[in-house]
């Protein structure tokens, strides 16, 4: 029998287990301690935990794990971590340091089911959705290893966060814990390409956890051609989701726009973008495309991007530019790839 990954559940889900083996309840917060705190990888290291109630959590759960395959530094201290799950498939994690902030990167799916046109994670398809366990350890196994005293995660790295909702919104519970990873709900970020139905469901989760929407287009036709799931869900139906989210939850979103050379930074497109973000009340969050191989966009000139950013702040848009980090090894936005033995 295969046992369950204990990092699964959440410090109530396993207050509720302990009740089940008539132990105490705190004894799920010594569990989630040593796990999530002291970062063991085996019950046995957990030494005020009793013997007979070890050899309970061993019978029906295991503490699961990563392995490191690959491990590519850039030249801007950026770090590209590919790491193997336990069936053999594999998923790609990366850390960037930008001044105080040390960011993760995590993966939410090995590959991608929607093949946004400029993105690498959807070429060879998609296998399957991580757990929660699996999204967490690559945050663990980071700390561990490397010892990255984390500041941010961004779910931004292969796959569609709200396409694995449960194990999504589950990993955000405990990594916000503070009997698991403790980190700030403010400092995670959470990027869908607009699945609505999983905005719908996000509103819900009551912390405060960023969402950012890639737009990337603001206009249905070159939407479409970009992002093929704005056919389903397209633009005049997520700004209404997005108005809603806004309102239920009095959260400020961002949008994040892939600026291509020559596809979407003229200035009827800057016109459009402005438009839909003063109508949300939106930060605009530019990214200078980074090239992927057997893809043909061309990275915009620095003066053009210069030119896009500033008409937007004078249309009184708050717009950041994203510094593209790790673009040497493949860990940019939009570089993180499906990959498979050979």
């Amino acid at each position: 029998m295969d046992r369950f990954d204990i990092k699964n559940l959440t410090i109530e889900e396993l207050k509720n287990q302990m009740r089940k083996f008539s132990v105490p309840s705190y004894r799920a917060e010594q569990i989630f301690f040593w796990i999530y705190k002291k970062g063991v990888c085996d019950f046995d290291s957990m030494d005020n935990i009793s013997k007979s109630l070890i050899e309970k959590l061993k019978s029906l759960y295991c503490i699961g794990n990563i392995k490191l395959k690959k491990h590519l530094k850039s030249k801007d201290a950026t770090s590209k971590f590919l790491f193997e799950l336990s069936d053999g498939n594999f998923i790609e994690t990366v850390f960037i340091l930008s001044g105080k902030r040390r960011t993760i990167c995590l993966s939410t799916q090995v590959g991608c089911k929607y093949k946004c046109s400029f993105c690498a994670s959807g070429l060879k398809g998609f296998k399957r959705n991580l757990t929660a366990s699996e999204i967490i350890e690559q945050i663990l196994f980071l700390e561990r290893s490397f010892h990255y005293n984390i500041t941010n995660l961004v779910f931004m790295g292969m796959g569609e966060p709200l396409d694995n909702y449960e194990n999504v919104a589950k990993s955000i519970k405990i990594i916000n814990s503070a009997k698991g990873l403790n980190v700030g709900a403010r400092k995670i970020t959470v990027s869908t390409c607009g699945i609505i139905p999983g905005i719908e469901r996000f509103k819900t989760l009551g912390l405060q956890v960023n969402l950012s929407i890639s737009l990337h287009a603001a206009n249905n036709k070159l939407r479409d051609t970009l992002i093929p799931i704005n056919k389903k869900y397209p633009l005049e139906k997520l700004i209404a989701s997005c108005k809603d989210y806004i309102i239920k939850t009095h959260r400020k979103l961002t949008l994040e726009y892939v600026l291509i050379k020559g596809l979407n930074d003229s200035p009827e497109d800057v016109k459009e973008l402005s438009s839909i973000a003063k109508r949300l009340k939106a930060k605009v969050n530019l990214i200078p495309y980074s090239p992927v191989h057997d893809k043909s966009f061309q990275v915009p000139l620095k003066k053009d991007i210069e030119v896009f950013k500033d008409i937007l702040i004078r249309n009184r848009v708050d717009v950041t530019l994203r510094q593209s980090k790790g673009r040497d090894i493949d860990a940019a936005c939009g570089q993180l790839k499906l990959f498979e033995e050979r």
